[in-house]
């Protein structure tokens, strides 16, 4: 299925690109989440005759990221777990528990923009950990996590 992209979307294309994509992907997550729209005549001529007022949102969501992320960067993150003697942790970190902790500092930050490159923190100590504000806008971030010994 041929799609026209509303939005920059990862390994995919920019916005106004004609992309063809799997049918699934289109149905089940790109045109639902309003990040493309099926390449009909209609659509391609609806999107040229909004494609400026289209660019200068991305533009303004793509600046109003960077300023968050200028704020959020080098930002710790204190968690504290109950852990062994040796410094492992009974569970582990997720970034559903680092997200909770940014949204309690005041940062708008969803789970799923919390990547972990080395998955679930399961030790006492320091990690760094990026945060995916934008396509364009990646922090790293500081997490610390304490041990509660029992």
């Amino acid at each position: 299925m041929q799609v026209i992209l509303l939005d920059k979307v990862v390994n995919l294309g920019n916005l106004g690109e004609i992309v063809k994509v799997k049918d699934g992907y289109a149905r089940n997550f790109l045109i639902p989440q309003g990040r493309a729209r099926r390449a009909t005549e209609a659509n391609k001529a609806e999107f040229e005759a909004k494609r400026v007022e289209l660019e200068k949102a991305a533009a303004a969501k793509l600046a109003e990221m960077q300023k968050q992320g200028e704020k959020l960067a080098g930002t710790t993150v204190k968690l504290t777990q109950k852990a062994g003697v040796d410094g492992r942790l009974f569970g582990s970190v997720t970034n559903f528990d680092i997200s909770e902790e940014l949204n309690k500092q005041g940062y708008k930050v969803a789970k799923a923009q919390v990547r972990m490159p080395n998955g679930p923190i399961k030790t006492v100590g320091d990690s760094s950990v990026s945060v995916a504000l934008h396509t364009d806008v990646v922090v790293e971030i500081n997490v610390t996590v304490l041990g509660e010994t029992t």
